[in-house]
């Protein structure tokens, strides 16, 4: 065997295990996900709340209680999350909030949202329904809608 053929077996033996250990890795993180949605939808609530303020922000910057920093992984408390300062009842609060739902979110509107502890999963209006922003267009599309 020259070495060519030497190098190219090990690079494919090499390849095919890291895609065997990736499969795993993959299975066991889909069950944890799933237990971790049993818990959310477990103690989800409705509330209805006035929406105050959105924007993403730091973890660390976004004023949530220290145990919420404490149970977060070290490598995520400098990653950006969605933020949502809401006036639920007489109190106001700091929200974190799914990607998927927060464009969604107006800004100063009543909503009715379903909350799991400071974490919001889904928004409904109060007042008939919410606007769906539009998507951005990507820069070809841009270019077909010119000519």
């Amino acid at each position: 065997m020259t070495t060519l053929t030497i190098v190219l077996t090990i690079i494919l033996v090499v390849l095919i295990i890291a895609c065997i250990v990736l499969y795993f890795l993959g299975k066991r993180a889909e069950k944890r996900q799933a237990a971790q949605q049993e818990q959310l939808d477990a103690a989800a609530q409705t509330v209805t709340m006035l929406i105050i303020d959105k924007r993403t922000m730091r973890l660390k910057d976004a004023g949530f209680p220290s145990i919420v920093l404490e149970n977060t992984p070290k490598y995520l408390r400098r990653s950006k999350v969605p933020v949502v300062k809401a006036k639920v009842g007489p109190k106001i609060m700091t929200l974190m909030c799914d990607s998927k739902v927060f464009p969604l979110i107006p800004v100063k509107k009543e909503v009715k949202a379903t909350v799991s502890g400071i974490y919001i999963t889904a928004v409904r209006g109060l007042r008939g329904p919410l606007e769906v922003p539009q998507k951005k267009k990507g820069f070809l599309a841009r270019l077909r809608d010119k000519i």
